[in-house]
C-alpha cells in the first residue's frame, strides 16, 4: 500500500491571491485571534479532550498550524475520565506587558489563566484567577490608565441565568479578581443567549464584540461605549442572510500590519463541528462592518472566497497535521485524548517508528469505547477524506481490543479482538438508549492475521464506510454506512485505541502509522 504522509484534505489557500472559507474545515471552537508583531495566533475551545486548548500560528491568516496546547491536563481527578461537554470552555488571547496570556473558564470549577514569552516553547502552570460555577468564556483587558479587567459570561445549565455579560476588575498581573463585578449589558431582550465577548478599545470607545442569537441561528453583536462599565450600544454586524453559513458568530477581531481588519469565527456543521471562517472587516462611523452586505439590509453576510490579507508577502501553504508515522519520540500535535493523558496509555519508545497503545482495561463498570479514557484522537479537518491505520496486535486475554472508531454522541468502530475462537475483525456500533449507552455487534470475520490495515471512508455530510486489509490491496468491506454525530459541544472524531472491556491485562497494539488522504472512490 502507498503512504503518502504529506496529503493536503483542505487547503483554504487557493493561491492565486485568493482564499476560500472555511479557512480551517476542523472543530476550532470558538475561535480568538491576535496579531504580534508578524505573526497571528489563534485559540480554540477543546472540552474534555486533553491535551487541550490549542495554540496555532499564521503568517497570513489563511494557513496555520498548531503549535502548542495550553492544557496538558486539568488539575482535578474527574477530567479523568471522559467529562464530555466540559472541561476547556470558549479561550481567548492576548498579548500584553511582553507575553501572551490565555484565559478560559471550565464550566464547573471557575476561571484559569496561563501565560507564555513564547507560545512554541509552552505555557506556565495554570493559575485559578477565580473558583466559580457558571462564569464562562473569560477575556481580559488592561486598560490604558493601567487597571485590568475581565469580561465574561453565564452558563444558565450552571448558575440559572444567561445572556448576561458581566465586568470584573482584575489585578493587573491576571492572578485573581478584585471584585465580584457587575453585569453591564442584559441581551435577553434583542440578543438571548449573548456570551463569548471579546474587549477592545479604539477611538476613544470600548468594545465587545458578542454572540448572540445561539449557535446555529445567531448573530455576531458588537457593543460600544464611551465608558468600560456602559451604557453600551448594540448592533447586529453579522448574520447568516441569505447565505448558507449558519450562525455566523463566536470569534475575534485582529488588525494586519497593512491596516486590514479581519474578523475570525465559527460555524456550526454538525458533525464537522465548528469549523472556522474569516471575514473582511472594515470601521465606518465608529462601528465594524463584517463580510459583505449582500442583502443590502444593513448587515454583513459572510463571504465564500476573498482576497487574502495584505501581509506584505505570501507564504507557503500550510495546514496543521493529520498524518503520523509515530517516527518522533512526543505525540504529534494532531492527537488529543479522550480525557487527561496518562503514561501507561501508550509508548513511542518501545517499538521505535510505532505507537506502541496498552490494552488496559477501560476503568468504567459498563466496558464500553464510549466511556473509556483512553481513546487516542484527532479532529475531521475536511468535509471528505479517508482515514488507515495500521496495526500489529499482540494480545494477552479474552478482549482485547484495538482498531480505529469514528466518535461522537453514536459511534463506530472497527477492532481486531482476541475471543475464545481465537481473533476476529468486529464492527461494533454504539448509541445512547434510555439515558445510557450500548453497543451492538454489526459484523464480525476471523481474522487471518494480527497486522491489519483498517480504514474508514468519509464522505459528504459525514457517512462512512468501513473496511479492512491484511495485505494493504485488497479491502473487504464490513458494517454498514454510518452516519457521523456530533458530540457534546463538539464535532465528531476520528480515533485509535487498545483496551479490555472487562479485565486488566498485559497486551498492546503496535500501530505503525495512520494515513489521512483523500476519500477512497474505489470499490475494493
Amino acid at each position: 500500500m502507498a503512504v503518502n504522509f504529506s496529503k493536503t484534505v483542505w487547503q483554504a489557500d487557493l493561491q492565486n491571491g485568493y482564499y476560500k472559507n472555511p479557512i480551517l474545515f476542523a472543530d476550532y471552537a470558538d475561535p480568538d485571534v491576535i496579531r504580534v508583531g508578524d505573526d497571528f495566533y489563534l485559540v480554540a475551545s477543546s472540552f474534555n479532550y486533553m491535551p487541550g486548548l490549542p495554540v496555532l500560528h499564521s503568517k497570513d491568516l489563511v494557513n496555520w498550524k498548531v503549535i502548542s496546547y495550553v492544557v496538558d491536563k486539568l488539575p482535578f481527578p474527574n477530567y479523568n475520565k471522559p467529562e464530555y461537554g466540559k472541561g476547556v470552555w470558549a479561550p481567548s488571547i492576548r498579548f500584553h506587558n511582553n507575553k501572551f496570556w490565555v484565559f478560559f473558564a471550565t464550566p464547573d470549577e471557575g476561571i484559569f489563566m496561563s501565560t507564555t514569552t513564547d507560545p512554541h516553547k509552552g505555557w506556565e502552570p495554570l493559575t485559578h484567577v477565580k473558583e466559580t460555577k457558571g462564569w464562562i468564556d473569560p477575556c481580559p483587558f488592561w486598560d490604558d490608565d493601567g487597571n485590568a479587567y475581565l469580561v465574561s459570561a453565564f452558563a444558565k445549565s450552571r448558575i440559572g441565568f444567561k445572556s448576561i455579560l458581566h465586568l470584573s476588575r482584575m489585578e493587573p498581573d491576571g492572578t485573581r479578581l478584585l471584585d465580584e463585578g457587575v453585569h453591564i449589558f442584559d441581551g435577553n431582550l434583542n440578543h438571548p443567549t449573548i456570551e463569548g465577548p471579546k474587549m477592545y478599545k479604539r477611538n476613544g470607545y470600548y468594545y465587545i464584540f458578542a454572540p448572540a442569537g445561539g449557535v446555529k441561528p445567531g448573530w455576531q453583536t458588537v457593543l460600544r461605549s464611551k465608558n468600560i462599565y456602559g451604557p453600551y450600544e448594540d448592533r447586529i454586524v453579522l448574520h447568516q442572510g441569505s447565505t448558507d453559513i449558519n450562525g455566523p458568530h463566536q470569534g475575534g477581531w485582529v488588525e494586519t500590519k497593512s491596516g486590514e481588519h479581519w474578523f475570525i469565527h465559527f460555524q456550526d456543521r454538525d458533525a464537522y463541528g465548528r469549523i472556522v471562517h474569516m471575514q473582511p472587516m472594515k470601521w465606518v462611523d465608529d462601528w465594524p462592518v463584517m463580510g459583505v452586505n449582500i442583502d443590502n439590509c444593513g448587515i454583513g453576510e459572510p463571504v465564500k472566497e476573498y482576497k487574502k490579507p495584505d501581509v506584505g508577502g505570501t507564504f507557503p501553504v500550510q495546514t496543521p497535521e493529520t498524518s503520523d508515522d509515530f517516527n518522533e519520540n512526543t505525540l504529534g500535535l494532531q492527537w488529543q485524548w479522550n480525557a487527561n493523558p496518562r503514561e501507561k496509555y501508550y509508548s513511542l519508545s518501545e517499538r521505535q517508528g510505532f505507537i506502541r497503545l496498552y490494552t488496559l482495561n477501560n476503568e468504567n463498570k459498563t466496558g464500553l469505547l464510549y466511556h473509556a479514557p483512553n481513546i487516542l484522537t484527532q479532529l475531521f479537518q475536511a468535509p471528505e477524506f479517508s482515514a488507515s491505520a495500521k496495526l500489529e496486535f499482540s494480545p494477552d486475554k479474552i478482549g482485547d481490543k484495538a482498531g480505529l472508531a469514528i466518535f461522537g454522541d453514536k459511534y463506530m468502530y472497527l477492532a481486531i479482538e482476541k475471543t475464545a475462537e481465537g481473533n476476529r475483525i468486529v464492527c461494533t456500533y454504539g448509541s445512547p438508549t434510555d439515558n445510557k449507552y450500548s453497543e451492538k455487534l454489526v459484523e464480525s470475520h476471523t481474522a487471518e492475521a494480527e497486522t491489519v490495515i483498517f480504514r474508514v471512508n468519509v464522505k459528504k455530510e459525514a457517512v462512512c464506510s468501513f473496511s479492512f486489509s491484511f495485505d494493504g490491496e485488497n479491502f473487504k468491506e464490513i458494517g454498514n454506512l454510518f452516519h457521523a454525530t456530533a458530540g457534546r459541544w463538539v464535532g465528531a472524531k476520528l480515533g485509535i485505541f487498545a483496551m479490555n472491556s472487562n479485565d486488566d491485562s498485559t497486551g498492546f497494539a503496535d500501530f505503525d502509522w495512520v494515513i489521512i488522504d483523500e476519500p477512497d472512490n474505489t470499490n475494493k
